[in-house]
């Protein structure tokens, strides 16, 4: 047998989750058919999960709001270094709520099962693991460390603890990302060896431009908690409410969104990740005080593996895009290519007639191509998901809470998280430094 399919035969023996996926074909025209996926069952409903929200900025809140759409699920506790925010969290989920300025508080409750993390992503490590350490379940948004140099001690903490954590890139969980994983195994693009995704935005909002309230001061904000894992500085506005701007606290471009790229390819792929990365860029557009890019390109290369051929993979992300913010991930193979979003996926195979007739149609021209076999325009194939699907972000939360109600796993769990997370970051140390960085995916650690 060969090396290529070893590993097809090893893909199929994943346990992908097609169970949760039923596919139809309603539209089939010339070259082209229409298929509508949709879950076929939900996770268990047993014990009540009683939540708090750790963070209750943009995400946290849209964290929480998702999560509260399951049936069984209560949120008790909300703690945000913002004043504002905390007497928003009263005035949306109730007056009953317990709220604190100090995460230690809320880990400190027993009617806390799970946590939900939306900080800034400075934070992320060590609520994590006093989280995990306190017997909390975690949902952790992405990226789930700030620098590679914390992975690490973030596993091992979760290993320890025996408790469920999962990371916030929600699309890993979406119909998309399942049926692209699926076709893959079945060899519907042949052998992978290239893949690129694009992410772009134009508004302000898109572009971290976040709102600052006008009651914003030390007397509001916890700023000297904020800042006591970092630089000392004084009170700003800025660094509080755009955080994502400011190497201190957020993780730029591409810890924001290349590490949604990168979850839904190692997932689709079964890959570990790279094991050389690049990045240039520059600041275009946004030049409001932040130090971080607004365009970002990352080039980087996958090796030969048992799980897939080695293969290249192009990123890129743009805050200065006037024309559609759009988002994609396209994987392409030698017989295809997939353009993989959340909610759909387009198949394309080329298909080729025989070099007899091509001769024969040719054969007025008496032309020097008239043995080989000519390309046929692609045959595509689009899965889209049905009406009425609540979304990836919901079947994300429907798989954590799943998992702790049965004890069973997460895909993403800190190990697949760090692994989708370090080429993500490697990108920022890849560019500050104008250098190649080469990563070890299997140990998850920087070359020197």
């Amino acid at each position: 047998m060969t090396k290529n399919n070893n590993r097809r035969g090893f893909i199929k023996k994943l346990g992908l989750s097609t169970a949760a996926l039923s596919v139809g074909t309603s539209l089939v025209s010339k070259g082209k058919s229409i298929n509508y996926l949709k879950r076929t069952k939900g996770g268990s409903l047993q014990d009540e999960i009683r939540i708090a929200l750790i963070g209750a900025g943009g995400m946290g809140t849209e964290d929480t709001n998702t999560a509260l759409k399951h049936e069984g699920v209560k949120l008790v506790a909300v703690c945000d270094l913002y004043e504002g925010r905390r007497k928003n969290a009263l005035e949306k989920w109730g007056t009953d709520l317990f709220t604190t300025d100090d995460h230690k508080e809320i880990l400190k409750r027993n009617d806390v099962d799970m946590v939900i993390i939306g900080t800034p992503d400075h934070w992320h490590k060590q609520i994590s693991i006093d989280a995990l350490n306190a017997g909390k379940h975690v949902y952790c948004e992405k990226p789930m460390v700030h620098s590679v140099t914390e992975g690490h001690e973030l596993i091992n903490a979760w290993k320890k603890s025996g408790k469920i954590y999962q990371v916030g890139s929600q699309g890993l969980s979406s119909l998309g990302n399942e049926k692209a994983r699926q076709l893959l195994a079945e060899g519907a693009i042949g052998d992978l060896n290239y893949a690129e995704g694009f992410w772009a935005r134009h508004s302000p909002t898109g572009a971290w431009q976040y709102n600052i309230p006008n009651d914003a001061s030390e007397k509001t904000v916890n700023w000297k908690r904020y800042i006591s894992n970092t630089t000392k500085r004084e009170f700003d506005a800025m660094r509080f409410f755009r955080w994502r701007n400011y190497t201190d606290y957020g993780t730029g471009m591409s810890g924001d969104l290349f590490v949604h790229l990168f979850s839904s390819l190692h997932f689709i792929t079964n890959s570990m990740g790279p094991n050389q990365v690049s990045a240039m860029g520059g600041l275009r557009y946004w030049k409001d005080g932040r130090e971080v890019p607004d365009v970002m390109l990352g080039t980087f290369q996958y090796p030969d593996s048992e799980q897939h051929p080695g293969f290249n993979l192009s990123l890129r992300c743009n805050f200065v895009d006037g024309t559609s913010g759009t988002t994609y991930l396209r994987i392409v193979g030698s017989e295809g290519s997939m353009d993989v979003k959340w909610e759909e996926v387009v198949l394309k195979r080329n298909t080729r007639d025989s070099g007899d007739d091509f001769a024969k149609a040719k054969a007025a021209e008496k032309t020097a191509f008239s043995g080989r076999k000519r390309m046929l325009p692609p045959e595509e194939i689009v899965y889209k998901a049905e009406d009425g699907w609540k979304g990836a972000h919901y079947d994300h939360f429907a798989n954590l809470f799943n998992a702790i109600r049965t004890n069973g796993s997460v895909v993403e769990d800190p190990v697949f998280g760090f692994r989708a997370a370090a080429p993500a970051l490697l990108c920022n140390d890849s560019y500050n430094s104008n250098k190649f960085i080469d990563w070890d995916p299997v140990n998850m650690k920087v070359i020197s």
